[in-house]
C-alpha cells in the first residue's frame, strides 16, 4: 500500500527471526583496533559499575593508554588468516544453525549474528532484518550462564534499538540456558571425545570466565549456575567430585572476584602432584581469546612452571553437531506457538 510517498506493508507475509548474540571481538589484533573495542566494552555500565566520572578517568588516563597493547599482542597469537576467531566461530555456528533448522524444522527462520561489541553490531544486524518484514524474535545470548554483564547488556542493548522502532516485532528471549540437558550432554560428549581420542588425563578443569564478587552479592546469579552446570556435566560424565575443580579466569584490577582463581588453580594442583590436566570452558560456546591465549598459552605456562607436566586445552563447543542440535532444541521449544503454517503478519 502507498499512501502520501510511504510504503505500508501491512498484510506482507511476516518473517520469524533468531538473532544470536555473542561478546564482541576486535576488528584486528592491533592496538587502534582494540583500544577502539575496549573503549565501547570497558564503558557499558552493565560491565562497570562504578560511578561514569571516576570511571571515565580510570579508564582513559590509566587503562586505555596501556592495556590496548599487551591486549593486542594476545590478539596476535591466536588471530587466524580468516581474523577473529571469537567472529569466525560464532559464524560458523549461526551458519551450521541455519543448515540444521532448515532440513529438521517444517519453519522458516532468519538466523542472524550480532555482536555486542564492535561488529556486526545489534543494531547494524536488527535493521537488515527489520527490511525483512520481521515480526517475531527470539533472542539467544550465547551465554549459558546469564549474568547482568552479559545477558542484561545484550538485552539492553536490543531493547535500545527496538524502542525507536514504530512497528516492533513480538519478541522473546532465552535469559540461560546453564541446566539445559542438550547444552549439558554437548558439554560432556566434547570432552568425551577429547579424552576417547587423547586418553583421560589426571584431572578435568572446569573454567568460567570470572567476575567481580560484589556482582555475587548484588543479587547475580551466575556463579551458581556456573556450578550447576559443572555438577550437571560432571554427572554426565560420571565423574567422582575429586575428579575434577571448578574455577574462574580472567580477573582484572584488584577487586577480589569469584574464587578460586583458574591460574591459582593451575598452580596448586601441579604442586600437589597433577602432570596432565585438561581444561574445559562451558561458558564460552566459541573459541576465543580467553579459552586460546589465555588457558591454552597461558595456562599451559603457569601449570608447566608449577611442575606440571602437560595441559591438555579440550575446544569449546562451537560448530560441533551436538551444540548445532542442542541450540535447535533450545529454539524449538521457545518459539512454540508460533504458527508453522500461517507467518506473522
Amino acid at each position: 500500500m502507498n499512501y502520501l510517498g510511504v510504503n505500508y506493508q501491512y498484510g506482507v507475509p511476516g518473517q520469524n527471526g533468531i538473532l544470536l548474540i555473542n561478546l564482541g571481538t576486535p576488528e584486528s589484533p592491533t592496538t587502534t583496533a582494540v583500544r577502539r573495542y575496549l573503549a565501547e566494552f570497558l564503558w557499558d555500565p552493565r560491565v562497570v559499575e562504578i560511578p561514569r566520572p571516576l570511571w571515565w578517568l580510570i579508564l582513559h588516563c590509566l587503562i586505555l593508554p596501556l592495556r590496548p597493547r599487551k591486549s593486542a599482542a594476545a590478539y596476535k597469537k591466536i588471530w587466524l588468516a580468516q581474523g577473529s576467531p571469537l567472529l569466525i566461530n560464532s559464524e560458523r555456528i549461526s551458519q551450521a544453525l541455519t543448515h540444521y533448522l532448515k532440513n529438521n524444522n517444517n519453519q522458516h527462520f532468519i538466523i542472524s549474528l550480532a555482536m555486542r561489541y564492535g561488529s556486526p553490531a545489534i543494531e547494524e544486524v536488527l535493521v537488515k532484518m527489520q527490511k525483512q518484514s520481521l515480526r517475531r524474535l527470539l533472542i539467544l545470548p550465547l551465554f549459558p550462564q546469564y549474568s547482568a554483564t552479559t545477558t542484561a547488556s545484550a538485552f539492553d542493548e536490543v531493547t535500545r534499538v527496538l524502542k525507536t522502532w514504530r512497528w516492533q516485532p513480538e519478541i522473546r528471549y532465552i535469559n540461560h540456558y546453564h541446566d539445559d540437558a542438550s547444552y549439558i550432554n554437548a558439554c560432556a560428549e566434547c570432552i568425551r571425545m577429547f579424552r576417547a581420542e587423547h586418553g583421560s588425563g589426571d584431572k578435568l578443569l572446569l573454567s568460567f570466565h570470572g567476575l567481580p564478587k560484589r556482582n555475587l552479592s548484588r543479587g547475580d546469579p551466575y556463579y551458581y549456575q556456573c556450578h550447576i552446570s559443572a555438577k550437571l556435566i560432571a554427572q554426565a560424565l560420571s565423574l567422582r567430585e575429586n575428579d575434577y575443580s571448578v574455577c574462574f579466569q580472567s580477573r582484572f584490577g584488584r577487586a577480589e572476584w569469584l574464587q578460586p582463581y583458574t591460574d591459582e588453580t593451575l598452580r596448586e594442583l601441579a604442586l600437589q602432584g597433577v602432570r596432565t590436566i585438561d581444561v574445559f570452558c562451558p561458558g564460552f560456546p566459541a573459541d576465543c581469546l580467553e579459552t586460546l591465549e589465555e588457558i591454552a598459552l597461558q595456562g599451559s605456562d603457569i601449570f608447566k612452571q608449577a611442575g606440571g607436566s602437560n595441559l591438555r586445552y579440550i575446544p569449546a563447543l562451537n560448530d560441533s553437531a551436538s551444540h548445532i542440535e542442542s541450540l535447535a532444541k533450545l529454539i524449538k521449544r521457545n518459539v512454540q506457538g508460533w504458527d508453522k503454517n500461517k507467518p506473522a503478519v
